[in-house]
């Protein structure tokens, strides 16, 4: 078939959800869960208290150190350090709290958990969103075009092999990483407002955004930007310069911290991009498409499970997002046995070689390939 024709017979597939095909791997996965049940059993009682203190713990952390802002912020080294703390914590939160919450992993409650995820709300960005970005489409289809929101982006990055081609692209490895810093940026300000009001950005596949939520939106982003901006200066009497300025830090930091977080587990040259054919089929059964589309990051230590929520740990989240991070390592540990008894592609890199794998991916891609094109 020619590839116009398979692109437009394409372009018309993906307003119908992919679907996944069946194969033997579905019975390791299901051997898989059952020993998973069992660790998680095994820790619960020890690892319960640690995942609630967190939960306390980080939120008190930001909010603490936004008051020493405002009690001794006229120092400017004060403030802009005060700031530069807010920045990571921002990703703490997300990692710790708002990522377990929106998963309902972090109490046994399920209006507990939702209530915890307005914690995304308060440090700036839209909890209902993301939550249909992240759980109906990310975790359903992560690597496939047109269905992957927290992959897609922006026009301006071409992830996706099969994604649409500009010519701005082709320096897209040179630009990218220098406006990278502005991640955050255009999340708080752009990104959230775009998926409300734009009818043809991909949540509006599935949902129908209620009033109300547009009513939240308004107000938890007017209330995150007076705390951050505004109340500082009126509290303070500082220039508006110097308010501003501490503000940009906070945002670069959190979007430098978060981007070494999010982008090594599926953006890289080592992950598959798989695309549905004509009958909207996905050419995997999903335990092996979670498996070829992520992969980990190796180190382990108490930074990574207590601090950064055992992000590095991706693979086993996406097998199993409704188990809390703190599980992770021994799940992890036991999917790397499988993967050796059962020749799974299960793939871990340390983190500065999936962060060059991305700029492979951005060098790769900066090129217009014909997708549909047979190898010979």
């Amino acid at each position: 078939m020619h590839a116009w024709v398979r692109f437009q017979i394409m372009k018309t597939a993906v307003k119908r959800k992919p679907r996944y095909t069946r194969g033997q791997s579905d019975e390791i996965f299901q051997l898989l869960r059952q020993d998973v049940q069992h660790i998680v059993a095994r820790h619960d009682q020890e690892r319960r208290w640690i995942i609630q203190f967190k939960a306390i713990f980080f939120p008190v952390l930001f909010f603490g150190t936004w008051a020493i802002a405002m009690f001794w912020g006229k120092n400017p080294w004060v403030h802009y350090l005060c700031y530069i703390a807010l920045g990571f914590e921002f990703v703490l939160i997300y990692l710790n709290i708002v990522h377990d919450a929106v998963h309902h992993t972090i109490f046994r409650s399920r209006r507990l958990n939702e209530t915890f995820v307005y914690m995304f709300d308060l440090i700036g960005a839209n909890s209902y969103i993301w939550k249909l970005r992240h759980v109906r489409f990310h975790h359903n289809y992560p690597n496939v075009n047109g269905w992957d929101t927290d992959v897609e982006q922006s026009t301006i990055a071409r992830v996706f092999p099969s994604a649409s081609y500009s010519r701005i692209h082709k320096y897209q490895h040179i630009y990218l990483p220098m406006i990278y810093p502005l991640f955050l940026f255009n999340w708080l300000i752009i990104r959230d407002f775009k998926d409300y009001f734009d009818k043809k950005r991909t949540v509006h596949k599935l949902i129908r955004i209620p009033r109300i939520e547009y009513i939240k939106l308004i107000l938890f982003k007017s209330l995150f930007f007076f705390y951050m901006i505004f109340l500082p200066k009126m509290i303070l009497g500082i220039s508006w310069g110097q308010t501003l300025g501490a503000f940009l830090i906070s945002v670069l930091t959190a979007s430098i911290f978060s981007l070494l977080v999010l982008l090594p587990p599926h953006a890289n040259t080592s992950s598959d991009f798989p695309l549905p054919d004509e009958v909207n089929q996905l050419s995997d059964n999903w335990f092996m498409h979670m498996l070829k589309t992520t992969n980990d990051v190796t180190h382990d230590n108490w930074l990574t499970r207590y601090v950064m929520g055992s992000f590095n740990f991706h693979v086993v989240h996406h097998l199993f997002p409704n188990v809390n991070h703190a599980y992770y390592p021994e799940i992890t540990e036991r999917l790397e046995h499988y993967a050796l008894q059962y020749d799974l592609p299960y793939r871990k890199y340390p983190l500065f070689s999936t962060l060059k794998k991305h700029y492979l991916l951005l060098k790769q891609n900066r090129f217009e390939h014909d997708i549909f094109e047979e190898d010979m």
